[in-house]
């Protein structure tokens, strides 16, 4: 009967798969963020970076950061956040 732990490398074999498993989860996550799916225009907005998905701040969704990895971040987060009517 095969044992994968008989292989000479078997340790090294399995870290490797167990990268790879992570890698793919790591892609799959990114492909489903909304600053993935919608591609938001990056811009500088005074001395933060804007991801604007829309004609402008007051009909889009927008996210800002220090970074555009932090502007998309901050997207993602609005992207899912529910409006609240001015009246509640």
């Amino acid at each position: 009967m095969f044992n994968f732990n008989d292989l000479p490398n078997a340790s090294y074999i399995s870290d490797m798969m167990a990268r790879t498993v992570d890698m793919t989860y790591e892609a799959a996550e990114i492909a489903i963020r909304p600053s993935t799916i919608f591609k938001p225009k990056l811009s500088i907005d005074g001395n933060q970076w804007c991801a604007l998905f829309g004609d402008n701040l007051q009909d889009g969704v927008a996210g800002f950061g220090d970074s555009p990895a932090d502007a998309y971040a901050d997207f993602d987060k609005a992207w899912n956040e529910r409006l609240v009517n001015k009246g509640e």
